[in-house]
């Protein structure tokens, strides 16, 4: 056989990410490995049991911090994270004791690098503020207790 089939056998073998070839032409045969005379990586694969039986968790109770029942709760009305001021250095718009009209900015919620302004929606005095500045928060999350 020409040694340039060889060689060109041996490129399509290095293309095609084949681990080997077997050509017979006529009386002559040639077999091409990439792995010599070692053996082939073999690829296998473990199948796991599944557990007879769950361990049993039992859960305890879970004391969370939440909001005062006094009062109600402003949320946000977005996913984003939550700043107290208009910037980093300027006084907050609200504070606790604070009276709020409907319509007054409470806060921003950045979503999507867009800096939102969140308005009360009802007027009434500061009870609680339940975010802290650059906090992550979700919709619906209450970030503010007024009376």
């Amino acid at each position: 056989m020409d040694i340039r089939k060889v060689k060109k056998l041996m490129e399509l073998l290095e293309e095609s990410g084949m681990s080997e070839i077997e050509i017979k032409e006529g009386e002559e045969s040639v077999k091409i490995s990439r792995y010599g005379n070692s053996p082939a990586p073999s690829h296998s694969f473990v199948q796991q049991q599944a557990p007879t039986s769950l361990p049993q968790v039992i859960a305890a109770p879970v004391i969370a911090d939440e909001p005062s029942t006094v009062g109600q709760s402003l949320t946000s009305p977005m996913v984003g994270t939550y700043y107290s001021a208009p910037s980093p250095t300027a006084k907050p718009f609200i504070t606790i004791g604070q009276h709020v009209k409907q319509g007054d900015t409470i806060g921003i919620v950045e979503a999507m690098k867009i800096m939102n302004q969140i308005e009360a929606e009802q007027s009434g005095t500061v009870l609680q503020i339940l975010v802290k500045d650059g906090e992550a928060v979700e919709f619906g999350q209450p970030l503010i207790i007024v009376e």
